[in-house]
């Protein structure tokens, strides 16, 4: 009886360590942290250049989620986008509350719709874009700001990713599960 444990215990740990080597490179790409990136602002407009500045504080600075949460223990990466967006001048309208904090993805998704500014995943997106993932993303249900895309993957700014401000490097592609972006304009 004890051999047969032995073996199962040795099973168990030879599987997990085979299906770790074939996560993809694109999930693996989601471990973080990395530094907050040079980008080049000559090329970016006015307001592209305060979210950029106002994601890199943050990112610096690492508030505690409630303070982009209205001071709600809560969720916060659409709270952080919602509050990004305000202190840039460009605010959004919670389509329930009329009030500028929008705490839930699926809602942020729906201000999107309802004025016009949401586009698929197959958009190509910009500073200030705001990306909108489905559940059984990487990141699971979430909400990020673009800083920087290539066409083929996208640097991205986040709240409450592992609890904290990070910045994000991703290949864009079906694997990432995106349900599309929020244009800036």
């Amino acid at each position: 009886m004890r051999v047969w444990w032995t073996l199962a215990a040795v099973t168990a740990v030879l599987t997990v360590g085979a299906a770790a080597l074939l996560v993809p490179d694109r999930v693996a790409r989601f471990a973080g942290p990395e530094p907050f990136p040079a980008i080049d602002r000559s090329a970016l407009s006015d307001v592209q250049v305060r979210i950029v500045e106002i994601l890199q504080a943050q990112f610096e600075t690492q508030p505690e989620g409630e303070v982009y949460a209205g001071g709600v223990t809560e969720p916060w990466c659409a709270d952080f986008v919602s509050w990004v967006m305000k202190e840039a001048g460009v605010g959004l309208v919670n389509p329930h509350s009329g009030g500028w904090r929008i705490p839930g993805v699926y809602t942020l998704q729906e201000f999107y719709q309802s004025t016009g500014r949401f586009e698929g995943p197959e958009h190509r997106p910009t500073p200030g874009d705001v990306a909108i993932y489905a559940d059984g993303s990487p990141l699971g249900l979430h909400t990020n700001v673009v800083v920087a895309a290539n066409g083929a993957s996208m640097t991205t700014v986040g709240g409450n990713e592992e609890g904290a401000v990070r910045v994000r490097t991703v290949d864009i592609g079906p694997g990432l599960r995106l349900l599309g972006y929020g244009r800036l304009v």
